[in-house]
């Protein structure tokens, strides 16, 4: 079972030379995240990563968090690195200092981010959610409410959580039954929580949860449900703690995979009800919970990236000593399997494939930084508008990509794969889960052609792919045979997207039923070509830098992007011809045929 090790080379190439990070710290408030400074993080963070979280990976698989006697119990040594995590400052990194953060850009905190989740599922799930908590209470928490819950959220000493599904009301929020009675300038919460991550664990003395709920009198339907802060344990005036809200984990989720997160259902209630605090107005909650939605849905992205990365380097280095069969080419027996030539595809495909999700997670995070701390405002719409296009892009190509590589990695290691000692179905099973989190990626294809595409007349895409259209061709300027060949793939797969926007352009509003039916292979047409950008942008600033030294860690990135241009970007006509040429076969069937 191969121990973790953060890829920091790559994550500083991708930082300096594909987003450009030096531009980001020249962002206002971010003039600390100097050269010196992201080397220094990614380091540290590499090192929390590698030597403290990752060891207890598999731990956290076998051992499983449990309920006794109403309280969460994780697995051994998870309590103990949280706090290491807790004493480093990690959790505080990209906040503002306003509020307790470190003010570093979100960009190199979404490097760091990658690091956890591949180093620990199941681990690094916790200080994720309590980012949401972070941001929704930032945003919207009354003066009051962001002094007495914001300082120890930010600094990791308490966590925190979201409360929206119900057992009938899953991704359709607004049927949910959960309510809300008002008991002077507070409110008693009742109803039951399902899939509530980190909804109770045995790190910290106070968990802060975002529960939704309908105040009484409200109508039906999303426009009725508000937003509230429920302590586990109540917070007194002075900031101390008071006693135990009425709240409890009932029971954990079994699972298929990430063991180690405490999956619970919550009961909020069940005798005098539990104190909640609105957040926000009336009847405004999931406007509320859509503050935070864009970082959410960017952080799920990175963790099926993270999974993506531990299960590539277990495939790597199994591969390297794993020695099976004869060399095709020499006739030596009994060679390691890497020499294998479909092993060998199998790598550069997990390879690929995860480098382009780093870079299009980093890109997509440095987009938002530029959105939100650039002092030209048209600078700041053309970087949320971008933003926008690519959090649906981001968070489901990113977790579908995930799991296919975490697949790939099983059957590199043959029947090997298939059993759990050597951790490859772990990597499988864990990242099954993130396709799923914060909006099924069907929900994610519907908003990118529904709320992305359709409803601006695909100004956003068009603006997008014209930039591409450009840099590709600057890629395929660049004079290496390899970088100019997927700059070229890079070219005619934009074209295959522009065609696929007209055809949803003309089809939607006529049929939106069949163009929803292909929402799915737009999305992931469009993440393949995004992916693919990304690694030309690499590929090309790797033949400078290779000039510079490293030549053969630079002559491997461009061989990489070129694998991607040949094996990925071709399938963007396939794609086209799917979205386009398909007819109405998705819902040709009656309901009874099935």
């Amino acid at each position: 079972m191969t121990d973790y090790c953060a890829p920091v080379e790559d994550m500083r190439f991708v930082l300096k030379n594909v987003v450009g990070m030096p531009e980001i710290a020249d962002l206002p408030g971010y003039d600390e995240a100097t050269d010196d400074l992201v080397d220094a993080v990614l380091e540290e963070a590499g090192k929390l990563a590698g030597e403290v979280i990752g060891p207890l990976n598999h731990i956290g698989d076998q051992q499983g968090s449990v309920l006794e006697n109403g309280v969460v119990r994780t697995p051994e040594g998870f309590k103990e690195a949280y706090w290491k995590f807790v004493e480093g400052g990690w959790n505080s990194v990209p906040f503002d200092p306003e509020i307790g953060g470190q003010g570093l850009p979100w960009t190199l905190n979404t490097a760091v981010q990658e690091m956890w989740d591949a180093a620990n599922t199941g681990w690094s799930l916790c200080p994720m959610l309590t980012v949401g908590a972070i941001e929704a209470i930032s945003a919207h928490g009354t003066n009051e409410q962001k002094k007495k819950y914001l300082p120890k959220l930010v600094t990791g000493e308490w966590t925190g959580t979201m409360n929206l599904t119900e057992p009938q009301a899953g991704s359709d929020v607004g049927a949910l039954r959960s309510k809300a009675v008002r008991d002077g300038d507070a409110f008693r919460i009742h109803g039951q929580k399902i899939f509530i991550t980190y909804g109770d664990q045995d790190y910290t003395d106070n968990v802060i949860h975002l529960v939704l709920a309908r105040i009484e009198g409200a109508p039906d339907g999303v426009k009725g449900i508000s937003l509230f802060i429920v302590p586990k344990v109540l917070v007194n005036d002075d900031g101390s703690l008071g006693r135990r809200n009425d709240l409890r984990p009932v029971s954990l989720e079994h699972k298929l995979g990430i063991h180690a997160s405490p999956t619970c259902v919550m009961a909020y209630g069940e005798n005098d009800g539990a104190i909640g605090y609105l957040i926000g107005e009336e009847n405004n909650g999931m406007a509320c919970m859509f503050t935070m939605m864009n970082n959410a849905r960017l952080n799920v992205g990175v963790a099926g990236l993270g999974t993506a990365e531990r299960a590539w380097q277990q495939a790597r280095d199994f591969a390297k000593e794993r020695t099976q069969g004869r060399d095709i080419a020499t006739g030596e027996q009994n060679v390691p399997i890497i020499r294998h030539p479909d092993v060998r595809r199998m790598l550069l495909d997990m390879k690929a494939k995860t480098e382009a999700m780093r870079a299009l997670c980093y890109y997509t995070a440095a987009r938002m930084d530029v959105a939100k701390k650039h002092p030209d405002a048209d600078t700041r719409r053309t970087a949320q508008r971008d933003l926008d296009l690519l959090i649906p892009i981001t968070k489901a190509w990113c977790t579908d990509t995930g799991c296919d590589v975490a697949h790939t990695g099983v059957q590199v290691h043959g029947g090997m794969g298939f059993v759990e000692e050597t951790g490859a179905a772990q990597h499988m099973r864990d990242a099954r889960i993130h396709p799923i989190y914060e909006g099924t990626n069907g929900i994610q294809a519907n908003d990118l052609i529904g709320r992305k595409i359709l409803r601006d007349g695909g100004e956003a895409a068009k603006a997008f792919t014209n930039r591409l259209r450009t840099e590709a061709c600057a890629i395929a300027g660049s004079g290496n045979d390899d970088v100019a060949a997927t700059g070229k793939a890079i070219a005619a797969s934009v074209g295959a997207i522009d065609a696929a926007v007209d055809w949803i352009l003309s089809t939607g509003p006529i049929d939106i039923q069949k163009a929803s039916a292909n929402s799915v292979p737009m999305l992931n047409l469009m993440g393949n070509v995004v992916g693919g950008w990304l690694m030309g942008k690499a590929a090309a600033a790797a033949v400078s830098e290779g000039v510079n030294g490293h030549a053969a860690w630079c002559g491997a990135k461009i061989k990489t992007a070129r694998f991607y241009a040949d094996h990925i970007l071709s399938r963007s006509s396939g794609l086209l011809a799917t979205i386009a040429e398909s007819g109405d076969t998705v819902m040709a069937l009656k309901e009874d045929q099935f």
